[in-house]
C-alpha cells in the first residue's frame, strides 16, 4: 500500500532498517513506501563540494533522492514555497513531486546521491530555466504540464 500522504507535497520517507553485529540493511519495498513505481535509477558521485546539481524541474516526473553515503543539501521550490533539506542517512529519502524546482549542493567528500525517477528520461519533461518554470506554474495554476 502506497503512503497516504498527499503525493504533491515534498516529504521525507523513512525506510525500515535492520541492524545487528554485522551491520545495517535498509529495505525499500517500492509498492509499500514509494508514491510511484520507479522507471529509472541514477546516481551522482565524485561531486565537487561547490557544485550545484539539478537546477531544474520536471513537469510530470516524480523523484526520490537518497544519500547512500555522505551528506548533501537539497533545495526545493514549488513557485510559492521554498524549503531545504539535509540528506545524511541511507534510510531516509526525500520525495520530490512534479513541478518542483530542485537543486542538490554542498556535497561532502565521497558522497553518493541516488535518485529513483518515476519516468524514463525525457528532455521535454525538463525545465532548466527558472523564469520559465515560474511563468508556467503561474499560467497553469501549479502542477500542470505546460
Amino acid at each position: 500500500m502506497r503512503p497516504a500522504a498527499n503525493v504533491l507535497e515534498p516529504r521525507l520517507i523513512a525506510f525500515p532498517t535492520f541492524c545487528d553485529d554485522r551491520g545495517s540493511i535498509a529495505v525499500i519495498e517500492f509498492a509499500e513506501y514509494l508514491p510511484f513505481t520507479p522507471k529509472r535509477f541514477y546516481y551522482i558521485y565524485d561531486s565537487d563540494p561547490k557544485s550545484v546539481r539539478g537546477a531544474h524541474s520536471h513537469w510530470k516526473e516524480q523523484e526520490l533522492i537518497l544519500a547512500l553515503r555522505g551528506t548533501f543539501r537539497v533545495r526545493l521550490d514549488d513557485g510559492r514555497r521554498k524549503s531545504e533539506y539535509v540528506l545524511d542517512r541511507a534510510d531516509v529519502a526525500l520525495y520530490v513531486p512534479p513541478s518542483t524546482w530542485h537543486e542538490v549542493f554542498e556535497f561532502s567528500a565521497g558522497s553518493l546521491c541516488a535518485v529513483f525517477a518515476s519516468e524514463p528520461y525525457n528532455k521535454e519533461d525538463n525545465c532548466v530555466d527558472y523564469q520559465q518554470f515560474i511563468r508556467n506554474r503561474d499560467q497553469c495554476g501549479g502542477g500542470s504540464v505546460p
